[in-house]
């Protein structure tokens, strides 16, 4: 059996509403039981179906865990307070409520009734009015995290290690609309950040490439903890007087970002770091967007098929004639954004895509895969695809 310490996110192991009639009792009960494990740990604890038989399962990587005891009561910590998450769970145990009388595989009354009484007993406990439930969610609302990145600047060796903390509040309170989800610093922002510090002539990322005052624009910078690591490590790498803008558009996330970006402002040796508000299907090129980026990034932005088409049409407005566009997409391959990752080629290619004023038009020049690291995302993770993207 799975180990009650490490249960896994409801996005990344709940059964589809529509496919409860075809599972057994036993598989609608572990669904609950996993949820009960995420959101009433010291309440009550399901019990397991008398009849049923343990069974060998492998461990499944939730994105949440990690190796320590403290490691793991932190990890349920961070997965109890994700907004995305606990709603997610809510719909579901709210549509399966509505479906139990009718499902057969709950072969007799008192089956039914007790997966209706658990799943009643979770759904409960999200709308807890007490004083300290309240004082709970408050500073939930509130996680800061902190990050550490080791730098390896090329020819010389161990650089100065970056480090900064972020809000990384609520995301995902509206689950129809996913324009809150840069209230988290998603896995794909820590992924290639320690690439970005390890590897920064992979990027382009030295004096000769660049120049000593580039312009990096960062495209749906979230919590901003790209654009915090590029603040800190261009200096490093003899980039004196950079520019790193990050933008976003969701009114919530802007307040969060510009939060963040303020908290950090001490950081020793920052370059500069502003904050603007960009409406990809909408853009504007007011000041500081005024002037083309040398850099272009977006770090796992694209959440539907039309996100691959504003970003396309907003890098063609925004990236200099020799710049480069990095797209990092996240492959998921479960929940509401399976095959999202998919959508980015097919924008990059079409033929009605803009075209710049010497005929060319923003191309994928090249494709890789980076691999999902462990206790690093979410559950519904299973990789992300960097895009090197340029003018042809």
């Amino acid at each position: 059996m799975r180990p009650a310490s490490s249960p896994l996110p409801p996005s990344s192991s709940l059964p589809p509403l529509r496919t409860l009639d075809s599972l057994t009792g036993d598989r609608i009960f572990d669904a609950i039981r996993n949820l009960s494990r995420i959101y009433c740990p010291l309440s009550f604890h399901l019990e397991e179906p008398h009849s049923k038989k343990p069974v060998d399962e492998p461990l499944v990587d939730s994105g949440y865990t990690s190796g320590s005891e403290d490691d793991k009561g932190d990890a349920l910590t961070a997965l109890r307070a994700d907004g995305f998450e606990r709603s997610f769970a809510e719909r579901w145990l709210t549509g399966f409520l509505a479906r139990a009388a009718e499902l057969s595989c709950l072969t007799s009354d008192d089956a039914r009734e007790r997966a209706v009484e658990d799943a009643s007993c979770v759904l409960e406990s999200f709308y807890t009015n007490s004083a300290e439930d309240e004082q709970k969610q408050e500073e939930l609302a509130h996680y800061v995290r902190e990050f550490t990145f080791d730098v390896s600047i090329p020819g010389r060796g161990q650089g100065k290690e970056i480090n900064f903390r972020v809000n990384d509040g609520l995301a995902g309170q509206n689950p129809e609309e996913p324009d809150d989800v840069g209230l988290q610093s998603w896995g794909a922002s820590v992924v290639i950040s320690n690439i970005m510090c390890a590897e920064p002539d992979r990027f382009g990322f030295s004096r000769g490439a660049l120049g000593p005052s580039p312009r990096i624009i960062d495209l749906g910078a979230g919590t901003g903890l790209v654009s915090l690591v590029l603040a800190q490590l261009l200096p490093q790498l003899g980039i004196s007087d950079s520019t790193v803008i990050a933008t976003d558009y969701h009114p919530a996330v802007l307040e969060n970002l510009r939060a963040n970006v303020a908290a950090n402002s001490c950081l020793s040796s920052p370059g500069r770091l502003e904050v603007a508000a960009l409406d990809w299907s909408a853009p504007t090129h007011e000041a500081p967007l005024d002037k083309p980026a040398d850099v272009l990034l977006a770090t796992d932005v694209v959440y539907a098929a039309e996100h691959s088409v504003w970003l396309r049409d907003c890098a063609t407005g925004l990236l200099a004639p020799e710049g480069i566009f990095w797209l990092i997409a996240t492959v998921r391959d479960t929940g509401r954004f399976d095959g999202v990752s998919d959508t980015v080629v097919p924008a990059f290619a079409a033929e009605d895509r803009p075209v710049a004023g010497d005929g060319r038009r923003l191309t994928i020049l090249n494709e890789e895969r980076l691999e999902k690291r462990n206790g690093i995302g979410r559950g519904d993770e299973s990789g992300y695809k960097l895009f090197r993207i340029g003018w042809a």
